[in-house]
């Protein structure tokens, strides 16, 4: 995916979000994130949103920590968040092609700009989930190709680190299949003691398969929704579910 699509993509998410949580109120619980209210998932975005935002326009090097939460409520802090994204995509549209910056994950990316504008519009897609979730509403679709491309985050990004918590006393292998996704949207998760380290192919044999179309698959990958299909040892899926989870 290009930059101009992932932009495209967060600024109508983040919209989509505002809107969600400005109609369920700050108050409601948000059943996908169980310690959470609505103020808390806004909170949590507008800050990312914002500290994302301070990499791009100052060019760090470094990583340094997210600002304290708002001490901002109901209307007041949804027009917080509004801000905050407005800020995050106008920065991200106005900022150089070859700007230099600290990334913080492996998976290949061309240029920092383009993580932080992939990276951004996928936090922001899970989020407002998170948010028309909370207002009982039904979900706003997840684009396919867009779909895909966010497990391909997930898996050759967030859980190359070491900070990864899916690992297993002996070797196993884990395969997701985006069954919707084309014949390349399908990833070999080789489990250890280490973290995963995730290939795009069908090479070897599989414990398990965790499968279905790429919008479900995408969501339960980030342990919103149940996975749709799982094939072979389920013990996988679940330790999935309990260590899967992003710090």
């Amino acid at each position: 995916m290009e930059i101009a699509e992932y932009l495209q993509t967060l600024d109508r998410e983040g919209r989509l979000l505002a809107a969600a949580a400005e109609r369920a109120g700050t108050d409601a619980k948000v059943p996908t994130c169980p310690d959470w209210q609505v103020r808390d998932l806004l909170r949590h975005t507008g800050a990312v949103h914002r500290w994302a935002a301070g990499f791009v326009t100052e060019g760090l090097a470094t990583p340094r920590p997210l600002e304290e939460d708002p001490d901002l409520d109901g209307a007041e802090l949804v027009a917080w968040y509004r801000d905050s994204h407005r800020l995050l995509v106008d920065t991200l549209d106005a900022a150089p092609a070859d700007l230099e910056c600290w990334t913080f994950h492996p998976a290949p990316c061309p240029s920092p700009l383009t993580f932080w504008t992939r990276r951004q519009a996928h936090e922001t897609t899970v989020h407002r989930y998170d948010a028309e979730a909370a207002l009982g509403a039904a979900a706003t679709p997840v684009a396919t190709d867009f779909a895909v491309d966010g497990i391909d985050e997930l898996l050759r990004g967030f859980h190359a680190r070491s900070k990864s918590q899916v690992r297993t006393d002996e070797p196993r292998v884990l395969r997701v299949r985006a069954q919707d996704g084309g014949a390349d949207a399908v990833w070999t998760v080789r489990l250890s003691a280490e973290p995963p380290v995730t290939s795009r192919d069908t090479a070897g044999t599989a414990d398990a398969e965790l499968s279905g179309p790429a919008d479900e698959l995408y969501l339960a990958l980030w342990n919103r929704v149940p996975v749709p299909q799982v094939a072979g040892d389920r013990s996988l899926a679940s330790l999935w579910r309990a260590k899967a989870g992003i710090d």
